[in-house]
């Protein structure tokens, strides 16, 4: 009997990691998550604009230093896109939080940066969404642009 028992736990342990190993990548676009009702109830308050790395933006007046946004939240019952829209606003909720404390403007020069790996692109971000979580990292620049 104990045979039994320590097979079945065993193929439990055995088979456990892969219940949730769905980590499936996204690119969504930044600019029509910024433009969204979900960013304005978010707290997103276009205090602080946000740029990726590529895209066209004002002048950069002064560079205020780095910053990475790491940040994971719940996918269950929810779409991929709307968990990894949700965790994209959490890092940019930060970053403004964090900008207006030091008097910058704008977050430029944002890429991914998920487990240390750089996505770049000029129009989306990078989501990584499982069963249970789904996480969003970033990487940018707080900076003072003009208008």
């Amino acid at each position: 009997m104990k045979q039994i028992i320590a097979i079945a736990v065993l193929a439990l342990l055995a088979f456990a990691p892969q219940a949730d190993a769905r980590n499936t990548r996204h690119e969504l676009p930044l600019q029509e998550l910024l433009n969204s009702p979900m960013a304005r109830e978010a707290g997103i308050d276009g205090s602080v604009r946000f740029y990726l790395r590529g895209a066209a933006h004002p002048p950069i007046q002064s560079r205020m230093g780095d910053d990475i946004g790491n940040r994971k939240t719940n996918a269950a019952n929810k779409s991929d896109v709307e968990a990894c829209n949700w965790v994209a606003l959490t890092v940019l909720k930060a970053f403004q939080e964090k900008a207006k404390a030091m008097g910058a403007n704008a977050v430029v020069d944002m890429v991914s940066f998920y487990k240390r790996r750089e996505f770049s692109s000029p129009t989306n971000y990078e989501c990584y969404a499982g069963t249970i979580l789904a996480g969003v990292t970033l990487k940018g620049t707080y900076a003072k642009v003009g208008n």
